[in-house]
């Protein structure tokens, strides 16, 4: 019976080693709002850019106790704040650029309840 848990025991570690790491050492997982998963380096939780984003996908998600965090842009605009992040680009592109995100958060908002306003009068 004892050489039967050994067994169980070895395979079992055998499982865990062979299981390959969610992220790279130094590193945290982000989604896109169209799926997309992004390995952003931790150095870049320093930006102005990436604490905007992260508190606007605390506003429009919540915060995740368990799962991924999303954030609240496509695949494409993250691809450019990254560019932008690893061209250290200046402080005004920078804040030019939270503006922009906190313009299109508030534009998408507003279009929405127009869209929900638009559905209450066309259904009666």
């Amino acid at each position: 019976m004892a050489k039967k848990w050994q067994r169980i025991a070895i395979a079992g570690r055998k499982r865990v080693s062979w299981s390959r790491p969610m992220t790279d050492e130094g590193h945290f997982v982000v989604y896109t709002t169209d799926g997309r998963r992004f390995m952003i380096p931790l150095t870049y939780l320093k930006t102005d850019i990436f604490r905007e984003l992260l508190r606007l996908a605390e506003e429009e998600f919540g915060i995740a106790s368990s799962g991924p965090i999303t954030l609240p842009c496509d695949s494409s605009l993250m691809e450019y704040i990254i560019s932008m992040i690893q061209k250290h680009v200046s402080k005004e592109l920078e804040k030019a650029l939270i503006a922009s995100l906190a313009n299109c958060r508030y534009s998408s908002v507003q279009q929405q309840e127009q869209t929900s306003r638009q559905f209450l009068v066309s259904s009666f």
